[in-house]
């Protein structure tokens, strides 16, 4: 195993000296430079795990060093040493990036303590990099799987919006993959590189939800022993996704759209605007236009939110899609449980295709992996689907009630799109993420004036 390389920057030779001896007796390996001109040229030059510099070293001095490294090795921290008079000094060195700082005289004990937390920072920056990395080629457009003009027309509005920072609204039905929709905006976008945070607004109670997106100071309630961020705060430079936007109470959706317009937020418990600067990706199962005029959402929340609406039809509408996710998901199920099963048998295809798919792609995913662990063939027979997909209802239509009440929200959510885009339909269709010729079907269907009247 390699030793850690540590750069240690100190002007007086002696102290050098004795830290470099004690630093190599712990297992480092230590470069040392005499003064800031010889540490910024070895900083730029060379990889370390961890650079140790004093403050006032000359020309350049710390904080300059400390700017060299991060532009140069982003993933090394750097710790300042300074005597009491540059603590304010050291203090501004935090802001900038540095590790740590630590006051002469320095205890040996002390400051390998310090160099063992800041490699462990960085192996863990190393870590959170490459799962980005992994995660960035998850959710690239070569890895989403479809076969229908319907979601490219989806990955399309990704696509445009994604250089932006306007606020998306992700529509949709449960299991559709609002999420994957939204994380595949966030690392197209600018913002890549900064966190992805997301939360489902409908898991958690009121007063927890407040305290997870705005945070909370020390006693503010029971309980809150200590300050805590917010995950406005934490996906500052990022995105934040709030799945099921809908759940939200009235209270709740006032302290939202003040953190849109101001661009700020409060602690629970405090007074204090912290500013935020995250990219805000919502999304919904529910129709917000009719909450909105039921009263149960804020009119001027929905149209904050709603700057680019993306919608994403459910897995009935795009029956062409319905099999290559079906292979993609069995594929990821045997590299996950093992199993022998590579193909469907036509009756299985038939009857994948003929069912419904109430729970859209993730209902799909489940029974893929049911389905591996049912079969003893080499292809997926009828038998080892789950039984609701063979039933002879699975293919029936939905109640009468239910088609008029999804009918009427497909009606309003059509007409609403006209009507933000002058009626012009081709810009209509793209807002809407279904083909010009599909939404001419929808309008003569649903007596909609292709002007407006």
């Amino acid at each position: 195993m390699e030793k850690p390389r540590i750069l240690l920057a100190e002007d007086d030779a002696s102290l050098s000296a004795l830290m470099a001896m004690d630093l190599k007796r712990r297992g480092y390996e230590v470069v040392s430079a005499r003064n800031g001109r010889e540490a910024g040229q070895k900083v730029s030059s060379q990889p370390y795990d961890a650079v140790v510099t004093d403050l006032r070293i000359g020309v350049p001095d710390g904080l300059e060093i400390l700017r060299i490294a991060k532009l140069s090795q982003p993933e090394t921290q750097v710790i300042l040493i300074t005597g009491h008079g540059s603590i304010d000094s050291a203090v501004a060195a935090m802001k900038s990036g540095a590790f740590d700082y630590m006051i002469k005289p320095i205890e040996p004990d002390e400051l390998a303590i310090v160099i063992d937390k800041a490699i462990e920072h960085r192996r863990l920056l190393g870590e959170v990099r490459r799962l980005r990395e992994v995660v960035k080629g998850k959710y690239s457009f070569d890895n989403i799987v479809y076969a229908s003009p319907q979601i490219r027309n989806v990955l399309d509005l990704v696509q445009k919006v994604a250089s932006t920072d306007a606020t998306v609204l992700v529509l949709g039905e449960s299991g559709t993959g609002k999420e994957l929709v939204a994380r595949a905006i966030h690392e197209k976008s600018a913002r890549r590189n900064g966190a992805f945070v997301a939360i489902n607004c409908g898991a958690l109670p009121e007063g927890l939800l407040e305290s997870e997106l705005f945070g909370h100071v020390k006693g503010a309630f029971t309980g809150a022993d200590r300050n805590k961020r917010g995950l406005f705060e934490e996906a500052s430079g990022g995105t934040l996704f709030l799945d099921e936007i809908s759940e939200t109470s009235p209270s709740l959706q006032v302290k939202l759209l003040r953190a849109l317009q101001d661009g700020e937020v409060r602690r629970v418990g405090d007074n204090h605007p912290i500013k935020v600067s995250g990219r805000l990706v919502t999304a919904s199962n529910k129709d917000l236009a009719k909450m909105v005029e039921e009263g149960r959402f804020r009119d001027d929340l929905y149209y904050r939110l709603k700057v680019f609406p993306i919608s994403i039809p459910p897995l009935r509408e795009r029956p062409e899609d319905i099999m290559p996710l079906a292979e993609h998901f069995l594929r990821n199920a045997r590299k996950k449980n093992g199993g022998r099963a590579a193909r469907f048998s036509p009756k299985a295809a038939q009857a994948l295709k003929g069912y419904r798919w109430p729970g859209n792609v993730r209902e799909l995913e489940h029974a893929m992996e049911r389905a591996l662990i049912m079969t003893t063939a080499a292809s997926i027979e009828p038998e080892d689907l789950p039984p609701e997909i063979l039933a002879p209802s699975a293919a029936r239509p939905a109640p009468a009630g239910v088609v008029e009440r999804l009918s009427e929200m497909e009606r309003r959510h059509i007409a609403e799109a006209l009507k933000s885009c002058g009626h012009n339909l081709p810009e209509a269709a793209r807002k809407l993420g279904i083909p010009r010729p599909a939404l001419a079907r929808k309008m003569k269907a649903y007596r909609i004036p292709a002007k407006a009247s």
